[in-house]
């Protein structure tokens, strides 16, 4: 009676893991190095693919349309700064190409671009009439001047860490 009690209890816990395992997409039992999603990579390390499934953009990184009062032609919303890694100097250090775009969709020229940028600095040489650091935490683009409606303006630089930069302010043209 006792040994049918603990088989009984035991295939219940089994039934339950395996359908845990289901319900949550988990596999107990998995080749890394094989056919179920893992590979051998060129340095010895194995990368594990997860499972095909949709990633979702966090809400605070998506585009939206900015607020704008009656009558209001452009806002900090309407210019878009990508940035990301390039291949690093010769000397190894790490390069990042940035990308400030206008976007306004009501036709606006922007000038007097402001950008949160903390201590920025790059050892590669940036064209100050391009992007410059005034004082700490502000960065001028385009020396101040108007930069079209649709238009582009990229550098970049190179430093040891990706600086996060974000519009502080704008005037619009």
């Amino acid at each position: 009676m006792r040994r049918s009690f603990w088989s009984l209890g035991f295939a219940v816990v089994l039934v339950v893991l395996l359908f845990a395992a289901a319900l949550f997409g988990l596999a107990f039992f998995t080749d890394l190095g094989g056919s179920a999603g893992g590979s051998m990579g060129s340095r010895g390390n194995y990368t594990v693919s997860g499972p095909h499934r949709k990633l979702l953009v966090k809400p605070s990184l998506e585009r939206r349309e900015p607020d704008r009062m009656w009558g209001e032609k452009c806002t900090r919303a309407d210019i878009v700064i990508n940035q990301g890694p390039t291949a690093p100097l010769p000397n190894g250090i790490p390069t990042y190409t940035v990308e400030i775009m206008n976007v306004c969709v009501t036709g606006c020229d922007i000038s007097r671009i402001h950008l949160n940028c903390g201590w920025f600095s790059s050892a590669r040489l940036i064209n100050p009439r391009v992007f410059k650091r005034v004082r700490y935490n502000d960065c001028l683009v385009n020396d101040g001047r108007p930069l079209v409606n649709g238009g582009t303006l990229s550098f970049e630089y190179a430093n040891t860490y990706l600086y996060p930069l974000s519009v502080s302010s704008v005037v619009c043209s």
